[in-house]
């Protein structure tokens, strides 16, 4: 006989959210990715959810799984199902379209809004900039470049819950590493951003973000640094 256990699956289309659950097979070596995607194959095809290349290198398969912001691809079932029973939700802290499928627009405006853009200073025709690999702010850029926009810091974030303004995590661990950029031109303008009403300053420093990134960076380092780096443009302006 087939073992089986119980998934709850959060289901919502408009204002109708509930969990609901299915009997998935237990198998060896299945990850969370694995089981939503069998009941949408086997059991439901109405239920939405979103993934792409299944290995951990896009992270658009994102979810909270028993509580907790994971890629569900990277998941393996054994190492977070309790007592049979597994639980998967679409990301907090974002807006869903339908089932497991969150709205992203707002994580990326707030990239837009923390100026976590590059900001050329030269052209195309200008030679290009040697930077040295001990560059210490090359160093520090190079530890905060992992991100590929995942939003699972977002999701594990609890000011982002408490304080819709605040730009989170990601944004801001792309901001910073820009601030340690030569090559870019938008330092003034990315400083006043940051530090605005949005920005680093409201971060409590409660490394919810550093917890669960899966590539293991520590936004709230990067967030140290522009509240520094913000706080001394204002000695600047004031003198």
């Amino acid at each position: 006989m087939t073992q089986t256990m119980t998934v709850s699956i959060w289901r919502e289309n408009g204002d109708d959210g509930r969990f609901e659950k299915y009997e998935v097979p237990a198998r060896e070596n299945q990850t969370v990715l694995d089981v939503v995607a069998y009941v949408q194959q086997h059991i439901d095809p109405t239920l939405s959810y979103r993934f792409a290349c299944r290995v951990g290198m896009c992270g658009s398969c994102a979810m909270m799984v028993n509580g907790s912001p994971r890629w569900t691809c990277r998941t393996h079932v054994s190492k977070v199902v309790a007592n049979d029973q597994l639980e998967v939700a679409p990301l907090r802290n974002l807006p869903v379209i339908k089932d497991l499928a969150t709205d992203m627009d707002p994580f990326f405006e707030k990239w837009v809004a923390a100026e976590a853009v590059f900001h050329p200073s030269k052209t195309r025709h200008d030679p290009m900039a040697a930077i040295t690999p001990d560059d210490p702010m090359r160093i520090a850029a190079s530890e905060a470049i992992e991100c590929i926009n995942c939003a699972v810091c977002y999701a594990a974030c609890d000011v982002v819950e408490s304080n819709p303004d605040y730009f989170g995590p990601a944004a801001l661990n792309r901001s910073w590493s820009l601030v340690n950029d030569i090559r870019d031109d938008g330092q003034d303008v990315r400083l006043a951003a940051v530090g605005s009403n949005g920005g680093c300053h409201n971060c409590h420093s409660q490394q919810g973000c550093v917890q669960y990134c899966p590539n293991e960076l520590n936004p709230t380092l990067s967030i140290a640094g522009l509240k520094r780096e913000t706080t001394k443009a204002l000695f600047r302006r004031s003198r």
